[in-house]
């Protein structure tokens, strides 16, 4: 997973905890920059959905293992127009995410397509799955003792 490794259960409580918290201080959490997280084996690929924001206004910066996503929508009404219906949340979003030592924050790359922000954060090599080998006994050998 992308965040620092920590008790599942207690991850689960602050995420709920804090999306209570950004819910009752009118900041709607991710309900403004839904996202999906993807785990592969070289990489991590974080979607978030912008859709209708301005290209221009979307920054991903990385700042001590934080990874922050901040984008900008707007109203667009002409002079004779009012609305009578808005749902449709605007203003500035930001979204955070606490990267793993694992990730490497220094090559982080961000595409903007049709809506979605895509960021790609390769995984240390360190921390890349590999294949150990087994050693057997006998032929000179040691054996590995517990």
């Amino acid at each position: 997973m992308l965040l620092t490794s920590i008790d599942p259960f207690v991850q689960e409580f602050e995420r709920q905890f804090d999306r209570a918290v950004r819910q009752a201080a009118g900041q709607g959490g991710g309900a403004g920059m839904p996202m999906d997280g993807i785990r592969r084996a070289d990489d991590v690929v974080l979607r978030f959905d912008l859709p209708g924001a301005d290209p221009g206004s979307i920054e991903v910066t990385v700042d001590r293992g934080v990874l922050s996503v901040t984008a900008r929508r707007e109203e667009e009404f002409g002079e004779d127009e009012r609305a009578f219906v808005r749902e449709r949340t605007m203003g500035s979003f930001t979204r955070r995410v606490y990267l793993s030592e694992h990730l490497d924050a220094e090559a982080v790359e961000a595409a903007y397509e049709n809506g979605v922000l895509a960021v790609r954060i390769p995984v240390l090599e360190r921390a890349r799955p590999r294949k150990v080998a087994v050693q057997q006994s006998g032929g000179g050998q040691k054996a590995i003792r517990n």
